[in-house]
C-alpha cells in the first residue's frame, strides 16, 4: 500500500514540476511527508518506467507514460527512435548508444521485450549494455532492437 501511494505521489510531483535528478525527487517526496531513500526512488523509477525528456527550465526532467494509455507502445517506440544513436554487437553483448540522460528509458524498452537469453541490462547516462548468454543471442537482440529502431515491429 505504501509503495502504491508513494508511486502515485511521484507521478503527481513530476506532472506538476520539473524534476531532473533522483535527489530532487527524494527531497520533493520528503517535503510531502514521505521518508524515502535514493535507492527506493531508483526502484520506483524503474517500476514506473519513468524516462527523461528535455525540460523547459531544466536540462532534463522525469516523464511518465500512463500504462493504461492505448498508445503506450507507439509512444514508447517513438521515444526510443528519437534517442537511440547506434546499436552494436560485441561478442555476447549489445552496446546501445543513446542521447545523454535517456539510457534508463531505453533499458526499460529492452527489458519489456522479455528476451530469455538476456542475462542483464546496465544503463549509464548515454549507453546501455545488454549482456546475453552467447553471440547468437546478442545478434538476435541487436536485430530486434534495430527492427524497433526502424519501426519494423
Amino acid at each position: 500500500m505504501a509503495r502504491t501511494v508513494r508511486q502515485s505521489k511521484i507521478i503527481e510531483i513530476i506532472n506538476k514540476q520539473e524534476v531532473e535528478t533522483q535527489g530532487e525527487l527524494v527531497k520533493a517526496l520528503k517535503d510531502a511527508g514521505f521518508n524515502v531513500t535514493q535507492a527506493t526512488i531508483s526502484r520506483d523509477i524503474k517500476e514506473l518506467c519513468l524516462f527523461k525528456i528535455a525540460g523547459e527550465t531544466k536540462k532534463y526532467k522525469y516523464a511518465f507514460v500512463d500504462s493504461e494509455d492505448k498508445n503506450l507502445n507507439s509512444k514508447t517506440n517513438e521515444i526510443y527512435r528519437n534517442v537511440v544513436l547506434s546499436i552494436h554487437q560485441v561478442l555476447n553483448q549489445v552496446v546501445v548508444r543513446v542521447l545523454k540522460g535517456t539510457a534508463e528509458a531505453v533499458a526499460g524498452v529492452a527489458e519489456r521485450m522479455s528476451i530469455a537469453t538476456v542475462l542483464g541490462i546496465i544503463a549509464g547516462s548515454d549507453t546501455v549494455l545488454i549482456i546475453t548468454d552467447g553471440e547468437t543471442a546478442a545478434s538476435e537482440v541487436a536485430d530486434r532492437l534495430q527492427d524497433l529502431l526502424n519501426n519494423n515491429n
